[in-house]
């Protein structure tokens, strides 16, 4: 497929490749000089949807924003107790 490059210097790429590369609006296009030709690598955006909630079903107990620093406190010193340890590589 061959396509004449537009006055602003811009090619298209054709649909069938980008549906084959999964390419969307927003992604990201990364061109690398290689040699006599041109390497395009494509990113896919940040996400932009929400995270919370995902870890729901892991939260044993919620702490309060002013207890965050005692609660850390006491789960650093149960990580390195031997027995907290023991439970893991079961």
């Amino acid at each position: 497929m061959a396509r004449v490059v537009g006055s602003k210097g811009q090619v298209v790429i054709e649909k069938p490749i980008r549906d084959a590369l999964g390419i969307r609006p927003g992604y990201i296009a990364v061109q690398k000089l290689v040699g006599d030709h041109v390497e395009i690598h494509f990113y896919p955006p940040e996400h932009q949807e929400s995270l919370r909630g995902i870890l729901a079903d892991k939260i044993k107990r919620r702490v309060p924003p002013e207890e965050w620093a005692r609660a850390k406190e006491e789960a650093w010193a149960k990580a390195t107790t031997s027995e907290w340890r023991k439970g893991q590589d079961e």
